[in-house]
């Protein structure tokens, strides 16, 4: 066998990456692309290595040399790459392709090692890898009989959204038999190349061989194997983070601080949202809107204000909406003056804005990280602050204080003339949780210290919105916050989103009771890992301390090797003193056993 590489394009979406190289020299978490391909390649014991070259060839031929780990090497040079496509580069290397059983691979190309066995063990002699469709792909797609015969390749023009279920994205990689290539391939490749010119793709004569009755031509589906095409920087971010190292693979992944949506094999149990809402028709309504809303401008803060209080029951003038939380926290913060109260360990994102001397901090003396209202009262009674922040549920220890013990610090702090700023954006997971929240008219209306902030993304399971609220009766902070915040700081989806809340209240409400008794069965299931401790939530996370066997750090490496599986390391965060806890998201009930699973099989 021998195999035929494609790699005379220019790629130009790469910009300077590309500028004075081709596109296979550019580098991986320091590998080049050339360099991992001929070393996987080197192991199969091939005839001779055939590389079709054009834009920087020379380059990449004395880069390469004759031979590569005593695997001959010949070079095909593309003299027109940057006026044809790959079927010239191709049609260049027929008579080579008609000489021997041939493996044909695209250079722009980074994958599992795993994969040239897959497929020249495969028996079948003609055959092409594919994996099911998923957003990122594009390009060639194709759909699949039974007996993973290939029925059709679907060209852009044919691609529709609606069949994406049937797709599967040819890897581009594949075998085909020298009797293939000399009686099916290469007389349609010349006759297609005659009619249609050079500026084609081969896998278009592909499709063309597709429709004869007797082509043979198979797919072997991928099983969870990695792989990425790179035509662009992002692509090229993307591919460093699955093909990273263990240990920078984590730091990778953590680094970009969501937008998993990009590696759809990844379970994400880091981040915090609703497994159970938004129900199906709210989110069939916002696709049914998604044209008008795609193309008209949202409106101004005066009328998210508006939909704001409607969507909490509270005066528009109470409230400020955020693009997110995080938005209103740093505007708040930055408006506070003095030193502000916090316990320990907590939603860091709050202390990050102060500096460390504005900072007076609490860390409970138990293994729960558990209080009280009492135990707040006490510890800042006769300490110097301006301001106390409650995160309630706490984040990450999940630590809750029942509302009227969340009331009696409001009046404590009233007393003492401290504003009172009350993060409850969990609450809503809690038992009991419809009387658990502050955001009333009249409790706002008699406490205008009392700053109330809540996510909506978390609660509510619509993270990519970016909806927060902040509430008080101060007049003069609220005025503030809404000159401080952009005018349009939330786009048309989340103003939709909230404008039609009210019709799914009910639905809401069967969500958090559904969460509810599923955190109850998860935390059962969790509490027989024995390497872990669990401390009790009333959030939609759980803190684990980790007591033997492993370190958070490695667990979490683990999880993500093994698993695909992503949790929160919280070694690093203040108050745990680079103790090993970690914090694990509740999810729903499928992805929750699948996390119990793979435990069980460190266990």
């Amino acid at each position: 066998m021998q195999a035929i590489i494609l790699a005379a394009g220019m790629g130009k979406r790469l910009g300077e990456l590309t500028q004075n190289n081709t596109k296979c020299m550019v580098k991986v978490n320091g590998v080049t692309l050339i360099d991992r391909l001929m070393t996987q390649l080197s192991e199969l014991s091939l005839k001779k290595i055939i590389i079709v070259i054009g834009y920087q060839g020379e380059k990449l031929r004395s880069y390469l040399g004759e031979n590569y780990l005593n695997t001959k090497i010949e070079y095909i040079y593309n003299p027109i790459y940057d006026k044809t496509n790959n079927i010239y580069s191709l049609a260049l290397a027929k008579e080579s392709l008609q000489e021997d059983d041939s493996l044909l691979i695209e250079s722009d190309l980074i994958f599992d090692d795993s994969l040239f066995r897959k497929i020249i063990d495969n028996p079948y002699p003609d055959i092409t890898l594919v994996d099911k469709y998923e957003s990122w792909m594009d390009g060639t797609m194709v759909t699949l009989d039974e007996e993973n015969n290939i029925e059709n390749f679907v060209s852009k023009k044919a691609f529709k959204y609606s069949d994406v279920h049937s797709y599967y994205k040819t890897v581009n990689i594949y075998k085909f038999s020298k009797e293939f290539s000399k009686h099916k391939y290469v007389p349609f490749l010349d006759a297609y190349c005659k009619a249609l010119g050079h500026n084609e793709y081969y896998e278009q004569v592909l499709k063309v061989i597709s429709r004869l009755d007797d082509t043979h031509l198979k797919a072997l589906p991928l099983n969870g194997e990695k792989w990425y095409e790179i035509d662009d920087i992002q692509d090229l971010d993307i591919a460093e983070t699955i093909f990273a190292c263990d240990e920078d693979q984590l730091i990778k992944y953590q680094s970009r601080y969501g937008g998993y949506w990009r590696f759809p094999s990844l379970l994400d149990f880091c981040y915090l949202v609703n497994p159970y809402f938004p129900p199906k028709k709210m989110i069939e309504e916002l696709k049914a809107n998604f044209d008008i809303l795609l193309t008209e401008y949202p409106s101004g803060m005066k009328i998210n204000s508006l939909l704001a209080g409607k969507y909490f029951g509270i005066k528009s003038d109470y409230t400020c909406i955020g693009n997110g939380a995080a938005e209103l926290i740093k505007s708040l913060m930055e408006k506070l003056d003095g030193k502000i109260g916090v316990i320990f360990p907590t939603f860091e994102e709050y202390p990050n804005r102060k500096k460390q001397e504005e900072l007076v901090t609490y860390i409970p003396e138990n293994h729960n990280f558990s209080y009280t209202a009492k135990d707040i009262m006490n510890y800042f009674a006769e300490k110097d602050i301006q301001t106390l922040l409650l995160i309630n549920p706490d984040n990450p220890s999940g630590n809750f204080i029942p509302a009227e013990e969340v009331l009696e610090l409001v009046e404590w702090t009233k007393k003492k003339n401290i504003r009172f700023i009350v993060d409850e954006s969990f609450v809503d997971f809690s038992e009991g949780y419809p009387k658990n929240s502050l955001l009333h008219n009249k409790t706002l209306n008699d406490h205008s210290h009392l700053v109330v902030i809540k996510s909506i993304s978390k609660s509510f399971g619509v993270p990519g919105l970016r909806l927060g609220i902040l509430a008080s009766s101060d007049k003069e902070l609220i005025t503030w916050m809404k000159k401080d915040i952009s005018i349009w700081n939330i786009n048309s989806f989340a103003e939709f989103y909230m404008q039609i809340f009210g019709k799914y209240e009910q639905d809401y409400s069967n969500a958090c009771s559904k969460f509810i008794t599923e955190r109850k069965r998860f935390l059962s299931e969790l509490q027989q890992i024995d390497f872990l401790r669990v401390i009790p939530s009333q959030a939609n996370y759980f803190l684990c301390e980790i007591v033997k066997k492993y370190t958070s750090k490695e667990l979490t490496r683990l999880l993500l090797k093994h698993y695909n599986i992503l949790i929160k390391d919280c070694s690093t965060k203040s108050a745990f003193n680079s103790s090993n806890y970690i914090r694990i998201a509740i999810r729903d009930t499928n992805d929750n056993n699948t996390l119990i699973n793979a435990l069980k099989n460190f266990k």
